[in-house]
């Protein structure tokens, strides 16, 4: 695993407050020459009656197809969830893979939407099947097109359960197919999961989309990729750009989780530290980053390690800073990402004019970070830029519901797993 940072400024004011920010680059190890480790994955999806006709066959096309791509070594497992759940393909090695298709092939409608019945009993059957296989942690893929109106419905309490999967090894991605769901829940229950949240509107969609979240799975080269901050008692403040699931340890630090990662992905952290009283002049640490994940392929643990320091100068000879361009240009980017996060949620209650104006603000912040970015960082912001634009523009007509899933499907990708790519 590769790690690096970054500081906006390297200079601080002694005794004085001042504040600085850094960006950290990670890069997940290469894919192993040998065959891969098996893996598992465990579908849970939505068979209320409103998934009835085009969303419900293509889901099933699209799960034929993992069935395909998977290897008999591979734990599959499939529950669905109306009313309540039901086991469709027992979570097992894919040993017999015509007997799995034909499982998913009987899927039909039923009723309403208890998604927590689903999601519960898709855990026990993971557990089960990756205890008999030997097979450490897996992926738990939510798959839903409507508002939950059975079951646990209260976002934090359902979120927590998704935490405590995580905590296993257990990764929770969801799918909003449609535009009848609740993505407030759906990118809640990812977030806390370490997983992945996906906008679908239309079963081709689905089907690209189920399919890139497998071609990850596969392809995972990190897991359980945890960063630990420790800094000094004169860093006062410290916070994360990044939504990512974070807690306060008994000892003061600052753990960050980053779930899993496939092979050669990049992620970019922005972190914030707040500092007041060095007193010594000349290189001072201010942190330590503790970097730590499980090597997919040997199942090895492995930590990293990177100091953070600044140089401490009198006041009078701090001279005027010129931010790294770098770093400032990440700034701006998350700051774009925080008003797209508005954006959402602004359509998600019907505001149409309050979601076009954090739209706006997303794309001003968007413009002076790529003004700032990297040649290699351009293109990435550049096609952000254009999907503001175009839900912008067709927001009128679209309506806030779509817009609003739109925004919150690309704000996940660019806030919380920045550098992932799509299928």
């Amino acid at each position: 695993m590769k790690l690096s940072a970054a500081l906006d400024v390297e200079v601080v004011a002694h005794e004085a407050a001042d504040e600085v920010t850094v960006l950290l680059e990670l890069e997940a190890p290469a894919a192993p020459d040998t065959n891969r480790a098996a893996t598992a994955l465990q579908v849970v999806l939505d068979r209320s009656g409103s998934m009835s006709g085009p969303p419900l066959d293509g889901a099933r096309k699209a799960l034929a197809g993992v069935v395909a791509q998977l290897d008999p070594s591979d734990v599959f497992g499939v529950v669905t969830f109306d009313d309540d759940a039901q086991v469709v393909v027992p979570a097992a090695a894919l040993t017999d893979k015509p007997r799995a298709t034909d499982a998913i092939n009987s899927i039909s409608a039923g009723g309403c939407t208890d998604l927590s019945s689903g999601y519960l009993r898709g855990l026990q059957e993971l557990r089960r099947g990756t205890a008999a296989a030997g097979i450490r942690g897996g992926t738990v893929l939510v798959i839903s097109d409507g508002h939950v109106n059975r079951g646990i419905q209260d976002l934090d309490e359902f979120a927590s359960i998704t935490a405590k999967a995580a905590a296993d090894g257990i990764v929770t991605s969801t799918l909003g197919y449609g535009r009848g769901y609740d993505e407030t829940l759906l990118s809640a229950i990812s977030r806390s999961g370490n997983g992945n949240h996906v906008f679908a509107d239309d079963p081709d969609a689905a089907g690209a989309a189920i399919a890139g979240e497998v071609e990850g799975l596969l392809a995972k080269s990190a897991q359980a990729v945890t960063l630990t901050v420790r800094y000094v008692p004169q860093v006062q403040a410290l916070s994360l750009y990044n939504d990512l699931p974070a807690h306060q340890t008994a000892d003061g630090e600052v753990m960050i989780e980053l779930g899993d990662l496939y092979a050669l992905e990049a992620r970019k952290l922005l972190l914030r530290m707040k500092v007041d009283g060095l007193a010594s002049l000349g290189l001072a640490q201010i942190a330590s980053l503790e970097l730590r994940y499980v090597e997919t392929a040997t199942l090895t643990e492995h930590t990293v390690s990177l100091p953070i320091s600044v140089n401490v100068v009198p006041g009078d000879e701090l001279g005027d800073r010129v931010p790294d361009p770098k770093v400032q240009s990440e700034r701006l980017y998350q700051e774009g990402q925080a008003a797209k996060l508005e954006a959402s949620q602004a359509y998600e209650t019907g505001d149409l004019d309050g979601g076009l104006a954090h739209m706006r603000e997303s794309r001003d912040r968007l413009q002076a970070a790529s003004v700032l970015a990297r040649p290699e960082d351009r293109a990435a912001i550049d096609m952000e830029l254009s999907m503001i634009e175009e839900v912008s523009a067709e927001a009128p007509l679209t309506g806030a519901i779509y817009a609003s899933k739109a925004t919150r499907d690309s704000y996940h990708l660019g806030n919380r797993k920045r550098g992932r790519r799509r299928s």
